[in-house]
């Protein structure tokens, strides 16, 4: 009896043991079956997302950047490869052989690496160090089997091959800032990128961008590619030609080379520009490639300011070469005639002073052309005061001073115009007549660009026509198919009849060729070159000759030099201004322009097509 309770007992036992685990097991095989369908169904997107990144990854690749050329094709602007040294978080294990190895081959610090990995997605390659020369390159790239997760990207980066040739015209590149990224000015574009700052890459930015491409790959456990499953090309940017001739251009910069000023010439009959120089200049590569604090400070410190366009940016008084609006002014009011004379004895009394002409002794009786070749100052002094400065003023604008040119390159001065509503508008004060008397000799309020007076120039020389200043001639894409063309545009006509527009040609020919013009010998006949000196002051006689005693720094202080030309003389073809910041006088520009102007009749051999019918098509835009 006992062992039959003993036994019933045992099984019982076992029963319950075996629910027991059976209940347990079921237990274990429903959190699993829960945690499955949390995996599968819940999860099961997101998961399948993680596994694919782990071994398929999306990589963006860069455009290659459209080139700018010149008008023959030279390139200003073009790509190099760049090589960075990135790194995949995810892949780079360990991290304590790893980096410590990566640091000691790019010649960085270990702290620096782990500060740039940071918090970044585990997936996507993190830039360590860009722009590697091919030495590190080649080092990184034989040990990459000890160096899991590092990737080296390729990527095209702007390259100036000039350095400071161009560099105001072509501009620099620097990395997209965040308000830009946050802007719908650049779409499609991502952080690191590279956009135009200034200058045509700026102005141009959506033609020479191009599209980013992408492609798919598939890497293995190291993060090395396996294979590339599909791509999508990037699509290059479009390339650009200017108008400029790189043999003049570089002659203008070696002429202006050691001296601060600009120089500017221009296709007379269309208003191309041929060469546009700033000095000093500065090599655009810096704001590409990286620049040192030094290098930057000495930029940004430089009294002659190198990162200033004097072509378009700087104001100055034009000094003398502003006589022949006053000329005009006089003579379209009948003020002036052709044999109109002034006696000029050296000084003018006005009020309780006296104005001096540069000519201490005086010019004796002038007539117009007379006047204009000698760059007497008592002459426009009369005839500023008997037109008024209200009327200067009037055709100083139809001249197309006091208002930019449409050159497009971004931040151009239109200068000053000064005139009794001006005063008024900016110092609430009336206009004195006194000051009348500087602004009719390009003193006082009047600030102008080289590029106006160079326009300028071209309209005398052509017969009166204002053209746009064009810069670009043409965009085309990497095949070469025209993408846009750029025609010459007639914007206006100078303000004076034919008849006294031929009285200021005459008075500068004999700036340049008569007997006692301000620039004569000092341009050959055979050239036949029409033109005018000017110099500005940069204070006035009595300051200047204080801050020249007192101080030891006197060249600040000396007058601006100035000389405006175009040739030939009749079915002109070239206007050139040329500045000379504290040149003292206009006669130290001359021999500039005749240079250049030398150079470009060397090498153009056949005379330009006549006047007329181009300037018909300009007016229709055609």
């Amino acid at each position: 009896m006992s062992d039959i309770t003993s036994r019933e007992v045992w099984t019982e036992w076992c029963k319950q043991r075996v629910t027991y685990a059976m209940l347990l097991m079921a237990v274990a095989f429903g959190v699993l079956a829960l945690r499955l369908v949390y995996l599968q169904v819940l999860q099961g997107d997101r998961l399948h997302r993680l596994s694919e990144n782990n071994a398929i990854r999306l990589e963006s690749l860069d455009p290659t950047r459209g080139l700018i050329l010149d008008s023959g094709g030279v390139i200003l602007a073009d790509n190099r490869p760049r090589f960075d040294i990135c790194l995949v978080p995810r892949d780079a294990k360990p991290r304590e052989t790893i980096l410590p190895l990566l640091a000691c081959l790019l010649g960085m610090d270990q702290k620096e690496i782990e500060d740039k990995i940071g918090k970044a997605a585990s997936f996507q390659p993190v830039l360590i160090k860009d722009d590697v020369g091919r030495d590190v390159l080649g080092i990184v790239e034989a040990r990459r089997y000890e160096l899991p997760g590092v990737v080296v990207r390729v990527k095209p980066q702007r390259h100036f091959p000039g350095k400071g040739t161009t560099a105001h015209i072509v501009g620099y590149l620097s990395e997209i800032s965040l308000d830009e990224l946050r802007s719908s000015q650049y779409p499609n574009r991502k952080s690191g990128d590279f956009i135009g700052k200034y200058g045509i890459e700026k102005e141009f930015e959506p033609y020479l961008a191009g599209k980013h491409g992408g492609r798919q790959v598939e890497a293995d456990a190291r993060g090395r590619t396996v294979r590339i499953m599909d791509t999508v090309f990037p699509e290059p940017g479009n390339n650009v030609y200017l108008t400029l001739d790189m043999d003049l251009q570089k002659k203008a910069e070696e002429l202006l080379e050691g001296r601060a000023g600009a120089l500017v010439a221009m296709e007379a009959q269309t208003g191309k520009i041929l060469a546009m120089v700033s000095s000093p200049s500065y090599d655009p590569n810096l704001f590409v490639d990286g620049m040192t604090r030094k290098q930057w400070n000495e930029l940004v410190k430089d009294p002659d300011n190198p990162l200033e366009n004097k072509a378009i940016h700087g104001g100055y008084a034009p000094g003398s070469i502003y006589k022949m609006i006053t000329a005009m002014a006089g003579l379209e009011n009948g003020v002036l005639t052709q044999h109109t004379q002034y006696n000029c004895p050296g000084r003018l009394k006005f009020g309780d002073r006296y104005f001096r002409c540069w000519k201490h002794y005086g010019h004796g009786t002038l007539e117009v052309t007379e006047a204009i070749a000698q760059s007497c100052d008592v002459f426009f002094y009369k005839v500023g005061l008997d037109v008024g400065v209200d009327k200067i003023a009037e055709f100083a604008r139809g001249c197309g001073l006091g208002q930019v040119t449409g050159l497009g390159l971004g931040n151009e001065s239109p200068g000053v115009v000064p005139d009794k509503a001006w005063k008024q508008k900016v110092y609430n004060k009336p206009w004195y007549q006194g000051e009348t008397l500087s602004v009719a000799i390009g003193q006082g309020a009047n600030l102008v660009t080289p590029l106006q007076m160079a326009r300028f120039a071209a309209a005398i020389g052509n017969g009166g026509a204002l053209y746009q200043s064009m810069l670009v001639d043409r965009v085309e894409d990497p095949e070469g198919i025209l993408v846009e063309k750029f025609t010459p545009k007639m914007v206006g006509e100078l303000p004076v009849s034919p008849e006294n527009l031929e009285l200021i040609r005459e008075g500068m020919w004999g700036a340049v060729n008569g007997p006692r013009g301000t620039a004569r010998g000092i341009c050959p006949s055979d050239l036949d070159i029409s033109g005018k000196t000017g110099t500005a002051q940069v204070v006035g006689r009595k300051d200047r000759d204080k801050f020249m005693n007192e101080l030891s720094d006197k060249i600040m202080f000396q007058d601006h030099a100035w000389f405006i030309a175009y040739a030939p003389r009749e079915n002109c073809q070239i206007a050139v201004a040329v500045f000379i910041k504290n040149g003292e006088h206009g006669t130290a520009c001359a021999p500039l322009a005749r240079d250049l102007i030398e150079a470009y009749m060397d090498e153009k051999k056949e005379i330009l097509p006549g006047t007329v019918a181009s300037r018909e098509q300009a007016k229709n835009g055609d």
